[in-house]
């Protein structure tokens, strides 16, 4: 149930974006048939519709595509931007130069780095939960050495915790800040998954590129995440949404954004059918 009383103008809405795990997925990372069928109708109502995710652009396409509509893709949290004929709009890439720098911070044993190299997904190391996990998707990892990182066309890095404690990674944002200030885009899509992009990068300005490419604004946008690097999206975009399961940091962020359901009841997709297949 929404925290704060709606009295947005929906009648101006022309693009929905969407954040994919924690909002538009379910909590086993598939669209349900609902959503489906919901994003379907906002295809045929004639809306515009974004997926917005730090997902690689190739995972991405495969979930656009078991949709089967027409969709932007916002990727790797704004580093990349396809059409909906998957023509690339926008590459922004980590400076080669501090790629092995980035690496060397997040490297520790415990942790799992991964990198996003143009269509190449590389980790630091296996990860039996992460490979049954991806065992049924066309997209999978590759190995990288994390002493010999690849350096050219880095989208993004992002290490994860296995025991999901986000306290720990606090400390490694802090040591990336240190060393490279506002070289770089740091955020946490989740509690325990710390990303870092070019410096700039985000999928709220991944987003106002996209509304100008379709001739809006923001203004005229619509906006769904639950992770802090969806906050830039959600306070940019003319109507933000927070999941009620995103994180304190988030909502501690977005005081003012409206809160909705969960992403386990298909919050995103009922608002959507409430709010704008209603209308």
């Amino acid at each position: 149930m929404s925290q704060i009383n709606d009295s947005f103008d929906h009648q101006s809405i022309q693009i929905v974006a969407s954040d994919l795990d924690g909002t538009l997925l379910s909590p086993n990372h598939r669209l349900s048939d609902y959503a489906k069928q919901t994003l379907k109708a906002l295809h045929q109502q004639g809306y515009n519709f974004i997926f917005a995710t730090g997902r690689h652009h190739i995972d991405v396409a495969g979930i656009r595509q078991s949709v089967g509509i027409p969709a932007y893709m916002i990727t790797s949290n704004g580093a990349r931007v396809h059409d909906i004929e998957d023509n690339l709009m926008l590459a922004e890439n980590i400076q080669p130069e501090m790629v092995q720098a980035i690496v060397n911070i997040m490297a520790e044993p415990h942790l799992m780095v991964h990198i996003y190299q143009d269509d190449i997904w590389w980790v630091s190391r296996e990860d039996e939960h992460l490979r049954q996990y991806h065992a049924d998707q066309d997209y999978s990892y590759q190995m990288f050495d994390s002493a010999n990182a690849p350096t050219a066309g880095i989208a993004k890095i992002f290490v994860t915790h296995p025991e999901h404690d986000h306290d720990y990674l606090v400390g490694i944002e802090t040591k990336l800040q240190q060393a490279f200030g506002d070289q770089l885009a740091i955020a946490f899509s989740t509690p325990w998954c710390l990303e870092v992009m070019a410096s700039g990068v985000s999928k709220g300005h991944a987003l106002d590129m996209v509304a100008q490419k379709l001739g809006f604004e923001l203004n005229h946008c619509i906006a769904f995440g639950d992770g802090m690097n969806d906050v830039e999206m959600l306070s940019m975009a003319g109507k933000g949404l927070v999941m009620e399961t995103a994180h304190n940091k988030v909502k501690a962020a977005l005081p003012d954004n409206e809160v909705i359901g969960s992403n386990q009841h298909d919050a995103v997709a009922q608002y959507l059918e409430q709010h704008l297949l209603q209308r």
